[in-house]
């Protein structure tokens, strides 16, 4: 066991719950006013995903031999940077709970005990950190995804910065979490012998249910922002809806479907 990883994870939480608190007495901004929970649950995820994301390719890319041991070679604060994110997802589970039914949240709920088990086994062996520092390359495309959704509850869509936000959430998926996922399911693969049973199962589960749930996000996201997104003539019958003073109205955006998701 490695208290020093359990401390970080503890402050990790209380800063994160902080952060849920704080936003609180910050107002969202306009038509987001609507939905202020989501609102604010989305941006400190947005913080989370950024900060670990950035920080987790920095230090694979100082420290490669991660990837050639993912299971012993570690510097001490790749395991702080684990230890941190598992602190995250116990806020966040602990502020979804607060605010939503487990009907409304049950899949998101069920993703994040999957992630906080899998983190949890690094930040308590101190072994595997090196795996779970890959893992946290996900966190980058996360990053975009809640920018993405951010501007959508801001009415943002359609605008340059949601096209741009919508491009970047796509070409990250494919780079910063498909590649990762696919790279750590053939290690996991190949060197499943030297990896306890009970942690290859727990490992294969993780990455199937992030590996679905990132399929299902990929369609979602290319059917939403492009398909649907590009114009369309106008046909018979089809009239656009005025408002009182006679402009246009704005169309409401399409996107439903993946506003809950998240990673």
């Amino acid at each position: 066991m490695a208290p020093s990883g359990l401390l970080v994870t503890g402050v990790s939480f209380a800063a994160f719950r902080g952060l849920h608190w704080g936003m609180q007495l910050l107002s969202a901004p306009g038509p987001a006013a609507q939905d202020r929970w989501k609102w604010r649950n989305i941006f400190v995820s947005f913080v989370h995903s950024l900060l670990t994301g950035v920080l987790a390719l920095l230090g694979l890319s100082l420290y490669p031999k991660m990837f050639t041991d993912p299971i012993h070679g570690h510097p001490p604060w790749a395991l702080a940077l684990v230890a941190v994110s598992v602190g995250y997802f116990l806020a966040d589970g602990a502020d979804i709970l607060q605010n939503q039914t487990l009907g409304q949240a049950w899949d998101l709920l069920c993703h994040h005990v999957v992630v906080i088990s899998c983190l949890s086994t690094a930040v308590l062996s101190g072994h595997y950190v090196g795996f779970s520092m890959i893992s946290l390359l996900l966190e980058l495309n996360s990053a975009c995804m809640h920018l993405r959704k951010l501007l959508l509850l801001s009415h943002q869509a359609p605008s340059l910065a949601f096209s741009v936000a919508s491009w970047a959430t796509l070409a990250t998926l494919a780079l910063f979490r498909l590649a990762p996922l696919g790279w750590l399911s053939l290690w996991l693969f190949w060197h499943s012998h030297r990896v306890p049973p009970a942690l290859v199962l727990l490992g294969g589960t993780g990455l199937v249910v992030v590996g679905v749930m990132s399929i299902i996000l990929g369609v979602r996201l290319l059917v939403n922002d492009v398909l649907r997104s590009r114009p369309h003539p106008p046909t018979a019958g089809h009239k656009r809806t005025r408002t009182c003073d006679g402009e246009l109205a704005r169309p409401k955006p399409r996107d439903n479907s993946t506003l809950n998701l998240k990673d």
